[in-house]
């Protein structure tokens, strides 16, 4: 099969439809936009610029931003120019950044929209040429987009795109590195040649029947999933992009957008679900839902209220999202397909298609995608897109991919039409003061049901019996502390004969801090960084397991 190159596909929408806009972003709350010329010859600019800098062949050059129209301009043109893209996530710390910029070698690194750069910037070496981009950060003693684009003769010149020695790249050739988010130990950077990209977006697009489509895009470009599905996404299907400006903004520039194709993490669906039922209170949507032509009305609000009314498809993916939330969804026409992949296969495993939905699976191998379980069902993962293995890290390589099979650290099940469940995370599992092995996603999994959980962490290290580690939702925080408590009760004793013995929750504890991205007890991409929770709490679960109070709250931060 002839696979095209993302530059080729650039190309390719560039001579077919050079004044459709692709990529809109709203600044101030004003959208500026960009067609496919603008940004094919901000691309070549940019190239033509980094050329000038006479790097060796194939540099590291760094993105520090969160997402915006130039993110993908800037990858682009970094691919033109013959050099490796790193990726970085726009809420490292300055001594995160430092290790990732020093551990890649960037030589130069491109500054975005950030939110607090100014505890990042001593992170970055004083030998690392920075570009900033056009709207953020003008007022530092960097050279800006615009300013070296200005005097930058694009590669286009008189003739076309097909006239340059380096307008395709070597399908062989490294393409990014990406640094994991590191739920466990430290970040590793994976390598991605150019052909993984292609591999992998061209047969999920086919896959899947994408054609022209409309995305939103707000979680990070620097994660796997937002580059392939969205950038990807949008350059193999010729499709449009929209940005968020601001969580504040989120749900207004979602509706605004009103994407095609959409893929929310479990947390956004579980915001959503909290949004909806602020308005509806469950026992009245339930019985407007009963109602033949008022459901139609109620279900066709929701989804226009959501941004959703145009998404032909929608997805869930990151992290396992409960069967009850999604049954939920499915009562209001919101039917969200689970899929799973990860950094090392190039986002390119597993995705319920929209006409075959086996709920709480995360559907059938895509094409050319091997599948199999370990003796201790460990997923393993075969096809031609695997990464190229860690950089510079031979060992951790070969413990992860192994006689062509990348070990991906899941557990999971796969029924007799190969449909594929995950039951949790290899690593993840710990032992009891008793001596008992506890596997805790699923039992998180029935705990976050519950409407007053934001946030759970199920942990047992050192004592009898595991206990719930809580984060209240918006719902549980505006509610009084005894009912909550009498809530969480009855969930115990609902929930604790459905477990076997040794895994019974005792106790719960309601934490005070939140759970989020800026004091890394969440991944980028909204997942709980469980080894670092772990650190934050430990100490005190003995105390805890003896306290006579079957829930208790935690009135004080321990985040230290």
């Amino acid at each position: 099969m002839n696979y095209l190159s993302p530059l080729e596909m650039l190309y390719k929408w560039n001579n077919e439809k050079p004044k459709e806009i692709y990529l809109s972003q709203p600044i101030n709350r004003t959208y500026h936009t960009w067609t496919w010329s603008n940004v094919h010859n901000q691309v070549m600019k940019m190239s033509s610029y980094l050329d000038s800098l006479n790097l060796k062949e194939k540099s590291k050059i760094g993105i520090l931003s969160k997402n915006c129209a130039h993110w993908i301009m800037c990858d682009l043109a970094i691919m033109q120019a013959g050099h490796i893209s790193v990726p970085l996530y726009p809420n490292l710390n300055s001594e995160s950044l430092s290790k990732i910029l020093e551990h890649s070698e960037a030589e130069v690194l491109f500054i975005g929209k950030l939110d607090d750069f100014d505890s990042m910037k001593a992170g970055i070496p004083s030998n690392i040429k920075c570009i900033t981009f056009p709207f953020y950060l003008q007022h530092l003693p960097y050279d800006t987009w615009n300013e070296v684009t200005k005097g930058s003769v694009s590669k286009i010149g008189s003739g076309t795109w097909k006239n340059f020695s380096r307008e395709v790249r070597d399908r062989r050739d490294i393409a990014t590195i990406i640094y994991t988010s590191g739920t466990t130990g430290e970040p590793k950077g994976v390598m991605h040649k150019f052909f993984n990209f292609s591999f992998a977006t061209t047969h999920a697009v086919d896959t899947l029947k994408l054609d022209n489509e409309t995305f939103f895009s707000y979680l990070p470009l620097s994660h796997i999933a937002e580059r392939v599905l969205v950038q990807m996404g949008s350059l193999y299907t010729g499709g449009k992009v929209f940005f968020a400006e601001s969580l504040d903004t989120f749900a207004e520039d979602l509706s605004k957008a009103s994407p095609t194709v959409f893929l929310g993490v479990p947390r956004i669906w579980n915001k959503f679900q909290q949004g909806i039922l602020s308005k509806f209170s469950q026992k009245k949507l339930d019985m407007l839902l009963k109602i033949p032509i008022i459901s139609s009305v109620i279900k066709s609000k929701i989804k226009q209220k959501l941004g959703l009314s145009k998404a032909k498809q929608v997805f869930t993916g990151a992290a396992p999202t409960p069967e009850s939330l999604l049954k939920w969804f499915s009562k209001i026409d919101i039917h969200i397909q689970e899929a799973y992949a990860m950094t090392e296969n190039t986002c390119y495993s597993h995705v319920t298609l929209k006409e075959n939905i086996k709920t709480g699976h995360v559907g059938q191998p895509l094409p050319f995608c091997q599948v199999k379980l370990s003796e201790r069902n460990e997923i393993l993962i075969k096809h031609d897109a695997l990464m190229d293995g860690y950089y510079k890290n031979e060992a951790e390589t070969k413990a992860t991919i192994q006689n062509g099979w990348l070990h991906t650290g899941d557990e999971g099940k796969i029924d007799n039409e190969g449909f594929l469940k995950i039951t949790g995370r290899v690593k993840d599992i710990f032992k009891t003061s008793k001596g008992k092995y506890i596997a805790p996603s699923p039992i998180e999994m029935k705990i976050s049901i519950n409407q007053n959980v934001e946030q759970v962490c199920v942990v047992g290290n050192g004592i009898p019996q595991p206990i719930a580690l809580i984060v209240l939702s918006e719902k549980g925080r505006n509610s009084s502390k005894d009912f909550v408590a009498q809530q969480f009760k009855q969930m115990l004793v609902d929930l604790n004969p459905t477990l076997d013995k040794h895994e019974n929750i005792k106790k719960v504890i309601v934490v005070a801090d939140d759970w989020n991205i800026e004091n890394k007890l969440l991944t980028p991409t909204m997942k709980i960084k469980r080894n670092s929770i772990e650190k934050v709490y430990v100490e005190n679960y003995v105390d805890w397991y003896e306290d006579e109070n079957t829930v208790k709250y935690i009135e004080t931060s321990l985040i230290k």
